[in-house]
């Protein structure tokens, strides 16, 4: 696993620098991008920015920021206190999964009103991980 950050990230663990670049990539291996952040309003920015839309977390005893947190991101799966590895077919009990969107409407041509339905799923842990 590597771990990259910010300047305010590093100056609490050794880890190699993280540029903007590397906020904006999607890796197919196990590296870790931290952004030390001003609050939930500034993790709320920092996902408006780079986030997936897919899976997005965080980490708080403060029922209040979950709640803020939960309410303002813009994502199919967001969680409290649980890993974003959850977010698959199988484990929200969907059977086999053959495929993911990011998209808030992702049919095409004639559809009924299942069509037109979105979903967000808001999930609370202790700390779970796959």
């Amino acid at each position: 696993t590597e771990l990259k950050g910010c300047d305010e990230t590093r100056k609490v663990i050794d880890i190699s620098l993280a540029t903007e670049e590397d906020f904006d990539t999607e890796y197919l291996a196990n590296i870790l991008n931290i952004r030390t952040v001003d609050g939930v309003d500034g993790a709320i920015d920092h996902i408006v920015r780079f986030g997936s839309g897919h899976s997005e977390a965080i980490i708080t005893e403060n029922y209040t920021t979950a709640e803020a947190f939960l309410n303002a991101v813009d994502a199919a799966a967001v969680y409290v206190n649980a890993s974003t590895r959850f977010t698959d077919g199988g484990a929200f009990g969907f059977g086999a999964e053959v495929g993911i969107s990011t998209n808030k409407l992702h049919a095409r041509g004639p559809m009924g009103i299942e069509g037109l339905t979105t979903y967000k799923f808001k999930i609370y842990g202790n700390g779970q991980t796959r």
